[in-house]
């Protein structure tokens, strides 16, 4: 059964993970994907965004310090109870720890930092995992991570839920593009249960949550990553991101919002942003802005919109173009509020923050 938040509006929504694409070698293995451009990885809160331009290469910094406290907060992925990887932020006391030594240390599965995540979310790192060796090149853009011995012991299955977290959360820092994995001192070439490859650093080109739409071929497949929401145990709403392998297709940013429309999946526990009743008109990049343009005849000026809807689609756009800003038009009119009274009349940026839950 598909789900929609919305009262408002007809529903229906889900998502099927497939098998397929959990191995190293499969559609999604580096040496053949497409590149997914960075995203950020933020918001203040689920319910009033910070919204913010970003840089040259569409990413955002997945950190920033409070001031009046000294704590930073900082962008993890991490697995919530239906086994999706979801961006989470935290906040932290770095010291002299570097921010992606600090990231991953809080991403070992039942390690020192279990009891600071969010009610229904755990790391995905092994048990007993160390990060003993942390370095960035920023002339290279490049994150070398040596771990401990007990970075080898996870079951298979899980493999791919590792490169996934790594790459993504480590290429939330600044001036990181890429990461290479090291075992005590030597370097991987390849994952150690499933072979994933590591021949060349892992960058977002990896996808996450993969998936392949119905019906696809994947000989003439492109992926879109696409953010849908899901709920914590207290009721918190989040947001999680799939990426899923579509028909080809020349348009991506187009593609992004038609598949935002489907909707997640059948069978998925994930909740759908917008429903069928919205019709896309037209998706329009000019300069660093894309323009997202479309009709909906339950729409009225003047009446808040779901913001889940909204920022999906500023999350969903950036990440599959690298545009800076994002405008949205509702049956041709550009002054639209949210339910949070967050107006998205101008072009927004994408936000700073991204799940900022509860611990």
């Amino acid at each position: 059964m598909k789900h929609y938040r919305w009262i408002r509006r007809a529903a229906w929504t889900g998502v099927v993970v497939v098998p397929l694409l959990t191995a190293g070698c499969g559609v999604f293995s580096q040496n053949t994907t497409k590149e997914i451009d960075p995203p950020p990885v933020e918001t203040q809160n689920n319910a009033s965004p910070t919204l913010a331009p970003q840089d040259a290469t569409g990413a955002e910094s997945n950190a920033s310090v409070d001031l009046k406290t000294g704590e930073t907060q900082m962008t993890v992925y991490l697995l919530d109870e239906n086994n999706y990887l979801a961006p989470v932020t935290l906040r932290t006391t770095l010291g002299d720890t570097k921010l992606g030594k600090k990231a991953l240390e809080m991403m070992v599965d039942g390690g020192a930092y279990a009891d600071q995540l969010p009610a229904g979310f755990r790391g995905v790192l092994p048990k007993g995992t160390e990060v003993i060796g942390y370095d960035e090149s920023a002339e290279k853009k490049l994150a070398t991570v040596d771990f401990s011995q007990s970075f080898a012991s996870y079951n298979a299955n899980d493999e791919r839920k590792i490169v996934e977290a790594i790459a993504w959360t480590l290429t939330g820092i600044p001036n990181v593009q890429g990461v290479e994995l090291r075992l005590e001192g030597a370097k991987l070439d390849e994952m150690p249960e499933q072979a994933y490859p590591l021949d060349r650093p892992l960058t977002r080109s990896v996808g996450i949550n993969l998936e392949a739409a119905d019906g696809v071929d994947y000989g003439q497949s492109v992926p879109v990553t696409l953010y849908f929401s899901s709920e914590t145990p207290d009721g918190e709403t989040y947001y999680v991101p799939v990426t899923r392998l579509i028909n080809r297709t020349d348009d991506i940013a187009k593609a992004a919002v038609d598949q935002l429309v489907l909707g997640p999946l059948d069978q998925s526990s994930l909740i759908g942003v917008m429903t069928p009743d919205v019709q896309v008109k037209s998706v329009t990049p000019k300069d660093d802005t894309v323009t997202v343009d479309l009709t909906d005849e339950d729409f009225t000026e003047g009446q808040p919109e779901p913001a889940d809807m909204l920022q999906a689609i500023v999350w969903s756009i950036t990440e599959n173009t690298g545009a800076a800003k994002v405008q949205i038009k509702l049956n041709g009119k550009t002054n639209i509020l949210d339910e949070n009274n967050v107006s998205y009349s101008e072009p927004v940026g994408r936000p700073t923050v991204i799940n900022a839950l509860k611990s």
